[in-house]
């Protein structure tokens, strides 16, 4: 069986540019500060945004179970990286999932 290593790429690389996405219009310092609370809505809207890409590249480059799991693993270490606390990035991942089903 042949392995194609060329979408794998494409989805470490689409998931670094997600959580990009994600870590500029909700920075980590904004996330973790208990004094500056954002609304669960306000969040909603911010993965909405960044996820309507993920459907796209879903589309584009049908992925299969194990390409969504590794763009969905790559995103949480991402996540992780840029200082996102469990809470955030579980929700995160999650709203990933949906996205890309």
């Amino acid at each position: 069986m042949i392995f194609r290593l060329s979408p794998f790429r494409k989805a470490d690389t689409f998931a670094e540019s997600l959580a990009e996405t994600i870590s500029k219009r909700y920075p980590p310092v904004i996330a973790n500060n208990p004094e500056q609370t954002v609304s669960q809505k306000r969040i909603g809207e911010i993965l909405d945004y960044a996820f309507a890409a993920a459907d796209l590249f879903r589309q584009e480059n049908r992925l299969g179970m194990l390409g969504r799991a590794k763009l969905a693993s790559a995103f949480k270490w991402r996540l992780r990286e840029l200082g996102y606390d469990e809470e955030f990035v579980g929700m995160a991942s999650g709203k990933l999932a949906k996205a890309l089903t």
